[in-house]
């Protein structure tokens, strides 16, 4: 008998306890497991340590211990994972159940490590402990001035040494070679010390001259946030979704940009976030007095006739398409200015998962069940009668088809963090609505017309407005600043969105 391997999320559902230790099933797992290249279970890391939470026979564990043995890589990222796991919460005070399990696994794995393999973890874990302490020694300045703070950051970064072959957690493909000892930048928050800094990191690729061949190395500037007190695993799921998406419209050639920032958390309530490079928040934009989104194409890309200008419009149009339909899969909310950024190509990205699936802030769903489209992006776009706007509802039907066939792998995947109890996550019903709104029970073009009603629906909708005039009113996000009608009227009256928004928060449904 012989069984076709699956893909990596269904072979770990057998190890979960619906199937209830079935010894084939857990025999197939583990040998589709072993099956797959390190390079693709790298990537479901956060899955297979939740793997861990009903291993009575310890299929689980021999991967991860095994597989720890064979790429030094993935050793590392499974230790960090599993350290971030051992606590709940943003605050790291309630231990998880599988502690004790996580605790005598990490002793295990490195204790096993001898020769380069132990030096080497020696080294990267060393390296990245002192990088992340600087957030801890800036707590005794969280009240001080941005100055006083930048200089705690500047003497901090002066002592790093970096030893050879170290890396960012979030960037495993390349190592650091240099740090911009002064970038240091203390970031805004009440209680916790986040910071950013930027370092040179070395990387290979294909040579640009096809005649020779080979890989040649070049070096890049990243900068990587460094959080402590802030669970980030909720943000590595949903970037895991978005790469998946991602790789679906690439292995279909569709016109769609997605770009899945990385992140890692690294231990109970801490994590690295890469920085986009060369990106600025729509918020930014507004408090540099840029009146909306068009105006900011025209200053850096030129005349809207321009190449330069079509161009980046076009990268616009295909990025929006694919968030879009993100944003409405994964139901990404607290999609205030401050959480969606244009890119040095033009493209949209959206950032920080704080809020998905079932919940949203204040733990109320305030914003459109589809996604933000509002007056500004329809305008850049050429307007609703325009080529651009029928690409974007073109491309976003397409990306729509072309997700359907991979549901099952994406609620998969989504399914086996469940035990994780993020906030996001009620229950099943969590993952049967995100199943549902695939749409699977509808034909092809039923779904095409479906999609499209989604489309209408999150066209200039008015809780997108009402919500980024209270983000205004409440945190100081910078709302576009040329509107639509309905965003005059929105912010002609103060008492006008809070009476909306009160309406909505004590159940009285109101016109949408």
């Amino acid at each position: 008998l012989y069984w076709t391997p699956v893909p990596v999320p269904s072979a770990l559902r057998f190890l979960f306890p619906k199937f209830h230790g079935d010894p084939i099933l857990l025999q197939f797992a583990l040998r589709v497991l072993e099956h797959h290249p390190v390079s693709v279970t790298f990537f479901y890391v956060p899955q297979v340590v939740q793997a861990l939470r009903s291993d009575e026979l310890g299929y689980a564990e021999r991967f991860i211990f095994e597989t720890s043995k064979i790429s030094q890589l993935f050793c590392h990222q499974i230790i960090w994972n599993m350290k971030a796991n051992k606590y709940r919460g943003d605050d790291a005070e309630e231990p998880d159940p599988m502690k004790p399990e996580l605790d005598r696994l990490v002793d295990m794995i490195v204790e096993s490590l001898s020769g380069d393999a132990q030096d080497f973890y020696n080294r990267e874990f060393s390296f990245f402990d002192e990088v992340t302490s600087i957030s801890g020694k800036l707590k005794p300045f969280i009240k001080a001035s941005k100055p006083e703070k930048k200089a705690k950051i500047d003497e901090e970064m002066a002592k790093i040494k970096v030893d050879p072959g170290v890396y960012l957690p979030s960037n495993p493909d390349g190592v650091v070679v240099d740090i911009k000892r002064k970038s240091g930048r203390p970031l805004q928050s009440h209680a916790k010390a986040p910071f950013m800094a930027t370092f040179k990191v070395r990387r290979e690729r294909n040579k640009h001259n096809a005649a020779t061949g080979g890989r040649e190395e070049y070096d890049t500037w990243q900068s990587a946030i460094f959080k402590v007190g802030d669970d980030c695993r909720q943000d590595v799921l949903a970037l895991q979704i978005i790469a998946m998406h991602k790789n679906i419209f690439n292995s279909l050639g569709l016109d769609l940009l997605v770009t899945p920032y990385r992140v890692t958390a690294t231990g109970p309530g801490c994590g690295v976030i890469d920085v986009i490079p060369n990106a600025t928040s729509r918020d930014e934009m507004g408090r540099a007095k840029i009146n909306d989104l068009q105006s900011f194409f025209v200053m850096k890309y030129g005349p809207l006739d321009s190449p330069e200008f079509q161009k980046a419009r076009g990268n616009f149009v295909q990025s929006m398409a694919a968030y879009s339909l993100l944003c409405y899969i994964v139901q990404i909310k607290d999609r205030h200015n401050g959480n969606i950024m244009i890119d040095g190509r033009g493209c949209i990205t959206h950032i920080d998962f704080g809020f998905l699936f079932d919940i949203g802030p204040g733990g109320v769903k305030f914003e459109p069940n589809s996604f933000k489209l509002s007056h500004e992006m329809v305008v850049l776009m050429g307007g609703k009668d325009s080529v651009g706007f029928r690409q974007f509802r073109e491309l976003t039907v397409k990306a729509f088809l072309a997700a359907r066939p991979y549901a099952h792998s994406i609620v998969d995947t989504a399914a086996l963090m469940l035990a994780a109890e993020f906030p996001s996550f009620k229950g099943e019903g969590t993952l049967e609505r995100l199943k549902l709104r695939f749409r699977l029970d509808l034909s092809e073009k039923k779904a095409a017309e479906f999609m499209m009603a989604i489309i209408d629906n999150a066209c200039e909708n008015k809780r997108s407005i009402v919500y980024d005039e209270f983000q205004r009113m409440t945190n100081g996000a910078s709302p576009p600043l040329s509107s639509s009608p309905r965003t005059v009227l929105a912010r002609s009256s103060l008492c006008s969105s809070l009476t909306i928004l009160a309406l909505f928060l004590a159940g009285i449904p109101y016109v949408r």
